[in-house]
């Protein structure tokens, strides 16, 4: 592994190829490939995946429990994640990177809230974090048919003491409504010490908002539209900072001042539109 850290260039896609797929929900999956640098990247940093004749695009890496072997869940949505999800077993992507800073990981007793695919990033933090910290997590969903993750973060948390809540929108499936209505009730009747989010940006503007409210730490893993991952096409910009190069994460107080979270993005043409 070292020879191959001291061998590759980050900025030039390293070729890898699909060797398990795993259907986490009709419209999810994960795809597993070795790759020793990427495996280890840290909470929060993510890799830019070529889907040669299609795109290229912005993916946080799933925790795999195949040493040296990372992973990438994917929701068909667009063009590119569709074809990402599409792909089979024995083909090929490029993968660059890893970019991106990460989670400030506190001791005590953490909330992790994930919306989707969201989810990735979150499921990372609970590995690199302490053993002996009480860890909350709240998985946002539409409907029964759309949770996934929950027995991956049983077993993630199996050393801590924890509790997991599963929102659906429709109430099909655990609590009914959405994450930022638990978010109220728990911040009622507990306290934390931190509270991690990665999901739709209009949730985490929320949970941000009502953290700070309370005095808590918090920190978002933004997602935003991203065409280099190295701070030069500018499409992932909010404000006056670029998600790949300052971010992915960023803290409460940084966000507050940013008029653009929560509310503004661009599109793939650069037009700043509504969120």
């Amino acid at each position: 592994m070292k020879w191959l850290e001291e061998q590759r260039d980050p900025n030039h896609p390293y070729i890898c190829t699909i060797e398990r797929i795993v259907d986490e929900t009709p419209t999810v999956r994960t795809l597993y490939f070795h790759d020793p640098i990427i495996a280890d990247v840290k909470p929060g940093q993510f890799a830019m995946i070529w889907i040669p004749g299609v795109n290229e695009l912005p993916m946080s890496i799933m925790v795999s429990d195949v040493p040296e072997y990372a992973a990438l869940t994917v929701r068909k949505r667009g063009e590119s994640s569709t074809a990402l999800y599409n792909l089979s077993e024995g083909q090929q992507i490029g993968v660059r990177g890893p970019y991106g800073n990460s989670f400030e990981i506190k001791d005590g007793r953490i909330l992790l809230i994930g919306g989707g695919t969201g989810l990735v990033p979150l499921m990372r933090l609970i590995k690199f974090s302490n053993p002996s910290n009480h860890i909350t997590v709240l998985m946002g969903s539409q409907t029964k048919d759309e949770v996934f993750f929950e027995e991956t973060a049983k077993k993630l948390l199996g050393k801590n003491e924890h509790e997991i809540i599963t929102v659906t929108e429709d109430g099909s499936y655990g609590e009914k409504g959405y994450v930022t209505d638990v978010l109220e009730k728990l911040l009622e009747e507990n306290t934390y010490d931190a509270i991690y989010t990665c999901g739709p940006e209009l949730m985490m503007h929320k949970v941000v908002q009502m953290a700070q409210k309370k005095e808590i730490f918090v920190q978002a893993s933004l997602e935003r539209m991203m065409k280099c991952g190295i701070g030069i096409c500018g499409s992932c910009c909010v404000n006056d900072d670029l998600v790949c190069r300052d971010g992915t994460v960023f803290d409460g107080d940084h966000l507050s001042q940013k008029s653009e979270f929560g509310y503004s993005h661009r599109t793939k043409s650069g037009i700043l539109e509504e969120i």
